[in-house]
This record gives C-alpha cells, structure tokens and sequence, in this order.
C-alpha cells in the first residue's frame, strides 16, 4: 500500500538493487537431488536497496532510487511500483542484461528465510555510472547503500556523499569482503549478527557482545556502529554513547524477509526528518516489528500513520 499523504519530509538517496523475490514456503528445504513439495509461491519486488527505497518512501521520506535494470516484465514491475511509491527512479535500462532475480526460502514453521540473489543488469553498475547521478547523491540529506551491487560502485558513492556533507549509511549486507577503507566513509553501518560477525571477529549472541563488536567498527573508522540483534533489537553504539534499543513487538511473525530491510529504511527516513540516531532506531525498529507481520518484502513495509501508531 503506497504512502498518500502529503506530509513528505527530508531526501533519503538509495544506491542498491531490484529483483523480482520467488518466494516459496515449506518446512523444510529439499536435500540435494531431493524434490518436495512446497505450501504456497509468491512472485513480487525485492531487493535489499529497492525495499529500503519503498520502507522509507512510506515513512514520508522524499526518495531517489539509483540503479540498472534489464529491459524486461521484471524491469516493468520495480518502475510501476516506482511510481505507485512516488519513489524517484534513477535507474538506467540496459538490453543486453536481465533484472535480478532472488531465490526465497520460508520455513512455514519458524517464519525465517534463506535467499540466492542474482543481480543482474545491477551487477554492473560502476563508478562512470555513479558519477552520472552525482547530483541525486549530493542533494540527499540521507544517503544509503548495500553490497548486492559492485563494491567498488557503493564505495565511490559513499566518497561522493561524504564530501557533500550527507550522512552516510552502509547496510553490510550480504557480507562482502571489504577494505577497511570503506569504513571511514560511513557515518552509520547496520550489519545484523552474522555481517558483524565477519566483519569483527567477534561472534555477538549479547549485547556485551555487540558492545564488543561495535568497538571493532570504531577502530575501522566507523562512526557508528547500529547492530541489528534480531528478537533482542539493536544496539546502538558510539565514542560518546552506547544504546541498547529493544525490539517492537506488533504481532505474530509471517516472514522476517524484509525485516533488516524495514530497519534500514525507517532509520534512514527518521534521520532524514531530523530524529536523534537513538530516536530514528527506536523508529526503525518499530518499522521492522510491523514488516515481520506480513508476508513479502516489499509489501510487508508500513506506512507512516501505521508506525506511528504504534511507536507512539
């Protein structure tokens, strides 16, 4: 469901990547060589960037999307969605590609996921073609970026954000071998436990943990580490403060798909609207407990009025 108010504050840019999510539910997943039958199949948009771009878009975030896609009905899904979000697609349509795909597994008892993306035409983006939509980044007040497109592209655009003076997120994920270089261009990093994990050193099951973890960000020259800790929230973590933000509860789990996503969207449009790091993370984890309670990752974000229903 699109946001439809007209109360549209701060600019969040998103770098990332489209895929059309195949989902399919079981209680399991199949064994090599093994067939077995699923309970339900689900054909819908995804991908890590372009469902932070509709989280924050209906918490009222002014958003462009930066992107490539194929030139087929996958291309015409993420543009009409697009539209409906009133999301400012700058995405370039190459022919001799294809829009991303992803392979979604649902447990049907648990409500968790195991995914196998393919980018596609996203998986050449590059460096010429992020300094083609320089202005859209510079112009943000917000700007945001994952590692399912090119490292090399998200870096460039994260050197660009910061010599305009925006505020700069990495979502590390999926974890990807990174120099540390990266780091010192991030104002915030939210890798959940697993991306944290590789990236530190440090296994976090606590908050102590995290705590830990956090401190490994810093070294790096991160400028805050936001850990995502699944059922136990976010930690929230700082040289001047360390904040454990606990997750919302809105309801029965469906599907956590989307949750990271949901988080890292949220938390962008909150910061863009000038909420406090601790406020926008309260705020994202609220948009992240809502997501859990629907199906699809796209679909599942809440609006605005939805969230702030149930934050306040």
């Amino acid at each position: 469901m699109p946001n439809t108010t007209n109360q549209t504050r701060g600019s969040v840019a998103i770098l990332g990547v489209f895929v059309a999510d195949a989902a399919y539910r079981a209680t399991r997943q199949p064994n090599m060589g093994e067939t077995i039958l699923g309970s339900s199949f689900a054909l819908g948009p995804g991908g890590k960037g372009s469902n932070q771009a509709v989280a924050a878009a209906r918490c009222n975030a002014g958003v462009s999307f930066i992107s490539r896609l194929g030139q087929d009905a996958f291309a015409q899904m993420a543009l009409d969605m697009y539209a409906a979000e009133r999301i400012d697609a700058r995405v370039d349509q190459i022919a001799d590609s294809y829009t991303g795909s992803a392979y979604i597994f649902i447990d049907d008892n648990t409500g968790d996921n195991a995914i196998i993306v393919c980018p596609g035409a996203a998986s050449t983006i590059d460096t010429a073609y992020i300094d083609s939509v320089r202005s859209v980044i510079e112009s943000a007040d917000v700007f945001v970026t994952q590692l399912e497109q090119p490292i090399e592209a998200a870096q460039h655009a994260l050197g660009i954000a910061r010599l305009a003076g925006v505020t700069t997120i990495l979502n590390t994920a999926p974890a990807e071998s990174v120099s540390d270089d990266i780091f010192q261009l991030c104002d915030y990093v939210t890798p959940n436990e697993t991306e944290v994990e590789a990236y530190t050193g440090v296994k976090v099951v606590s908050i102590t943990d995290a705590k830990k973890a956090g401190e490994v960000l810093l070294a790096k020259g991160v400028g805050t580490a936001l850990i995502t800790l699944g059922e136990q929230g976010a930690l929230l973590h700082n040289a001047k403060q360390s904040v454990h933000i606990p997750a919302v509860n809105a309801g029965a789990v469906v599907e956590t798909t989307g949750a990271g996503d949901a988080f890292n969207g949220g938390f962008a449009a909150a910061l863009a609207q000038k909420q406090s790091p601790v406020d926008a993370a309260h705020f994202a984890c609220a948009v992240a407990g809502l997501s859990v309670t629907r199906a699809g990752t796209a679909p599942s974000m809440p609006t605005r009025a939805e969230v702030d229903a149930l934050h306040s």
